[in-house]
């Protein structure tokens, strides 16, 4: 089984400083992960920078895409408000497929604001706990944790995979 899981830090470097630690993980071969992305978003500003992490041990990395879709439901579409209609709709349905819905999102959404950040993580649950203890020295203020199943996961990779 896999999991998308977001931990939220209270300040907009948090996420940044917990992805060092993540990809030293992933250079000494010590997880092997589908993705792994940041948002951080700097007061006053209006949207969140993000960043795709890249590493040499990302087995199926998911893409550009995947990360771009799911940071646009989260952060941008609400921005767009009704001109989205039925596009929006559509590309909601199609992380619904996959396991991802709207409570998830919302979550995320109502929890990293502006002035905080967040580490995504996409990979098997197992990990999960290693990547919680290299992380916890930059104190992690949640998590938002969702369990993919394998078919769920399968189509993921199959179609946001580089």
């Amino acid at each position: 089984m896999a999991a998308l899981a977001v931990w939220k830090f209270d300040t907009p470097g948090g996420a940044d400083e917990s992805a060092k630690n993540l990809q030293a993980l992933d250079l000494q071969d010590l997880v092997v992960l589908r993705g792994a992305a940041t948002v951080s978003w700097e007061r006053p500003s209006k949207k969140p920078q993000t960043r795709q992490l890249r590493g040499t041990t990302l087995e199926g990395n998911l893409g550009s895409s995947f990360w771009g879709l799911l940071f646009g439901m989260i952060f941008f579409v609400p921005l767009l408000g009704a001109a989205t209609g039925a596009a929006g709709g559509a590309l909601a349905g199609s992380l619904t497929d996959v396991g991802i819905d709207d409570g998830f999102i919302n979550k995320v959404r109502d929890q990293v604001i502006p002035g905080t950040s967040a580490l995504f993580v996409l990979g098997p649950d197992a990990v999960l706990h290693i990547i919680e203890a290299v992380i916890a020295p930059h104190e992690p203020a949640g998590l938002i944790l969702i369990a993919l199943s394998t078919e769920q996961e399968e189509a993921l990779r199959s179609v946001f995979t580089d």
